[in-house]
């Protein structure tokens, strides 16, 4: 197993984002609500595995199988079903000194909803971003290549925060 790679913040990845928003965009037209630059990557400052991380919501969970076709299509991109069982369609592709996680999913996707949740957490609390930071190098250099450690690693903490999210949301309401 390779080591898993986290690196300081590189202030191109949002361009890079932006770059890949566009592509998808124009692909996937008004079949989409939205795009969002997701994990680690959009948080300014955060130590990252490099790999952009992007959620693409759609119009309609009908369209679900036609944007994943018409993903496809796109070079170097590799389709990888719903793994998770939670309605987030993945693809990836690698670029070099980068990736890509592109994922697909319907308006009311719930693991979306959190994944929104915990990246605007880690960009309105920089000490909980530091932590995050430091647990995930941690984990990497304890992991020895192993993705489920380190992902399992970071699940409490991931967790927490979304539940202190969903409680502030809850309390402006």
């Amino acid at each position: 197993m390779s080591a898993i790679k986290v690196v300081d913040y590189d202030p191109a990845w949002p361009l890079l984002f932006e770059q890949h928003r566009e592509q998808i965009a124009t692909l996937l037209g008004d079949r989409m609500n939205a795009i969002h630059h997701i994990g680690s990557t959009s948080v300014a400052g955060l130590s990252a595995k490099p790999k952009i991380d992007i959620d693409t919501v759609l119009q309609s969970d009908v369209l679900i199988g036609e944007a994943i076709e018409l993903v496809k299509t796109l070079a170097g991109f590799t389709f990888h079903g719903d793994p998770y069982g939670d309605g987030m369609w993945t693809f990836t592709s690698g670029h070099g000194s980068y990736g890509v996680r592109l994922y697909l999913c319907g308006p009311d996707n719930a693991h979306h909803k959190k994944r929104i949740l915990f990246r605007d957490w880690l960009r309105e609390h920089p000490d909980a971003a530091a932590e995050y930071a430091g647990l995930k190098c941690k984990l990497a250099a304890e992991a020895n290549g192993d993705w489920k450690f380190y992902t399992g690693g970071k699940s409490e903490f991931v967790a927490r925060i979304v539940a202190k999210a969903i409680d502030m949301e809850n309390a402006r309401t």
